[in-house]
C-alpha cells in the first residue's frame, strides 16, 4: 500500500478534500492510504507528525497555489524535504495545480504537473473532470513507488523487516495516535448554510464581472477592428458588447437575479436593455458533501449541461461562450 501525503495551504482545505474524495476508489482497493494534517490527533506534536508522516510517504502531492507558496512551513518545509527525497528516489513528488499562480520557475517547476497540461484545478469548467484527471495521474504513480521505506528511526523500529520493507501493520501504527488498525474514511459532510451559499453566489459574480472585463480587453488587443466594451451598471449586473469597426455585433447582459424567488441566481440574457426576469440561461448555486458549486440550467443546450458542476470560471467560460459564439 503506497502512502500518500497532501502538503497543501489549509485555504485550499476544500479542494483538498474534493481530491481525496476522487482518490477514495485507490482507497477501497487498497492501493493508497492518505496523510494530511488534519489526522493529527488532539495532543500530538504537529512538527513530530508532519516530519514522520512525509518520512513514510511514498507519493508526497504538493497542492499548489498562491497560498501555498506564500506559506512558509509548506514552501520552505514540506516542499523542501519532499524533493530532496524525490531525489534521492526514496518518494515521488507530483505537483498539482489548484489555483492559477506563478509555479514554472518554482523548485518543483521541470516537475511534470497535475492535472493534464499543468493548467490550474479551478481552470476547468467541470470540477469532476478535472478531479478525475488528476486521480488517474496519482494511480500512475504510485505503479512507480519505491519498493523499500525510506531511512526513518520511526520505521525501522516499528515493525520493518531486516530488508527494509515495513509489514501493512507498521504503516498503518505509525500515524501518531493510538497504535491498531483504523479507517482512512474520516471525512464528514460539509453542511452549507444560506448565508454561504449567498457569499458564493456573489463571489462568483464578481469573479464573473472581472472576467469578462478582461476577456473583452484582450479580444480587443487580438483583433484588430473589434472593440470591447465592459460596464459595470451596479452590485448586480454588468453589460458586455462587442463591436467591429464601430458595430455592435454581440451584447449580453449578466446579472444577479432571484426571478421571484428567494434563491438567487445569476442569469446571462443576450442584449443590453433587458428586463429583469429575463435571460437565456443562468446558473445557481448547489452543492455536495465537500464543495459548493455552480450548476448551469442548460437552457442554450436543450438541458445537457445540467449535470456540470462548474467552478467559477468554468461558469464564467460558459457565459463567455455563449457571447463569443455570434462571432465564431
Amino acid at each position: 500500500m503506497a502512502i500518500v501525503f497532501f502538503s497543501y495551504s489549509h485555504i485550499d482545505e476544500a479542494l483538498r478534500d474534493k481530491l481525496e474524495e476522487h482518490l477514495a476508489l485507490m482507497k477501497h482497493q487498497g492501493l493508497i492510504e492518505a496523510w494530511h494534517d488534519r489526522r493529527i490527533l488532539a495532543g500530538s506534536n504537529i512538527d513530530d507528525s508532519i516530519n514522520e508522516n512525509l518520512e513514510r510517504a511514498d507519493v508526497i502531492l504538493l497542492l499548489v497555489s498562491s497560498s501555498f507558496i506564500a506559506s512558509t512551513y509548506c514552501y520552505s518545509r514540506e516542499m523542501k524535504r519532499a524533493l530532496e527525497r524525490h531525489k534521492e528516489g526514496t518518494a515521488r513528488v507530483v505537483p498539482v495545480i489548484l489555483r492559477p499562480c506563478d509555479w514554472h520557475s518554482a523548485p518543483f517547476g521541470s516537475l511534470l504537473a497535475a492535472p493534464k497540461d499543468g493548467k490550474a484545478v479551478t481552470s476547468w469548467p467541470d470540477q469532476d473532470e478535472v478531479f478525475t484527471d488528476v486521480a488517474r495521474q496519482v494511480r500512475q504513480a504510485i505503479t512507480a513507488v519505491p519498493k523499500t521505506s525510506s531511512p526513518n528511526p520511526s520505521t525501522s523500529s516499528r515493525g520493518a523487516s531486516p530488508t527494509g520493507i515495513v509489514s501493512p501493520f507498521s504503516v498503518e501504527n505509525s500515524v501518531s495516535g493510538p497504535i491498531g488498525p483504523r479507517s482512512s474514511n474520516l471525512r464528514l459532510k460539509k453542511e452549507f448554510t444560506d448565508y454561504d451559499r449567498d457569499e458564493f453566489l456573489r463571489d462568483s459574480f464578481d469573479f464573473m464581472a472581472r472576467y469578462f472585463e478582461t476577456s473583452l480587453e484582450e479580444l480587443s488587443a487580438r483583433n484588430p477592428g473589434i472593440k470591447g466594451k465592459y460596464h459595470r451598471i451596479d452590485a448586480n449586473q454588468f453589460t458586455a458588447v462587442v463591436y467591429q469597426d464601430g458595430k455592435s455585433i454581440a451584447d449580453c447582459t449578466i446579472r444577479i437575479d432571484g426571478f421571484g424567488s428567494r434563491s438567487n441566481s445569476i442569469a446571462f440574457a443576450y442584449g443590453t436593455s433587458v428586463p429583469r426576469g429575463t435571460s437565456n440561461e443562468m446558473v445557481h448555486v448547489e452543492s455536495d458533501s465537500q464543495l459548493m458549486y455552480l450548476k448551469p440550467l442548460g437552457m442554450q443546450s436543450f438541458g445537457g449541461q445540467q449535470g456540470q458542476k462548474l467552478s467559477q470560471e468554468g461558469a464564467s467560460e460558459h457565459f463567455w461562450d455563449l457571447l463569443i459564439k455570434r462571432l465564431q
